[in-house]
């Protein structure tokens, strides 16, 4: 698996277990990266910038997700499912050194990976509407 891959895993792990605790991401990053053991130095600051962007971000990202993922408020929706829809969100909105499909496609795998069986084309659905309205030209 690539560095930014694991890094977007580990970054999802931390956005999830603060999502159920209550807590910022960046504040429960440090726990994951060692109880997961990740010691890459590139991994560990690619997962850095994801879950701070996220956390700085998440009012804004939130509302776009509601926007776009109709008939689905987030309290409703999986906790694996919202936390992968933030990442997604936050890189097509504000990382402009990432294409598009790149991050829509590295949302898709962790939702095959960590969400329920459907969750992928949930996913894939939602930030492909956000990626055709909001960065056409990226």
């Amino acid at each position: 698996m690539r560095k930014r891959s694991i890094a977007r895993q580990c970054a999802i792990q931390a956005l999830y277990t603060a999502d159920i605790n209550g807590e910022k991401a960046l504040d429960v990053l440090d726990s994951v990266v060692e109880i997961e053991g990740y010691a890459d130095k590139d991994v560990i600051e690619f997962a850095r910038r994801l879950v701070s962007l996220v956390d700085e971000k998440r009012q804004e990202i939130d509302g776009i997700i509601t926007r776009f993922a109709a008939n689905w408020p987030l309290d409703r929706m999986g906790v694996v499912d919202r936390n992968i829809l933030r990442l997604g969100t936050a890189e097509l909105m504000f990382l402009d050194d990432i294409p598009p499909k790149v991050s829509i496609n590295e949302a898709v795998e962790i939702a095959k990976r960590f969400g329920d069986e459907d969750a992928y084309k949930f996913v894939n659905g939602v930030l492909d509407k956000i990626r055709k309205e909001k960065c056409p030209t990226k």
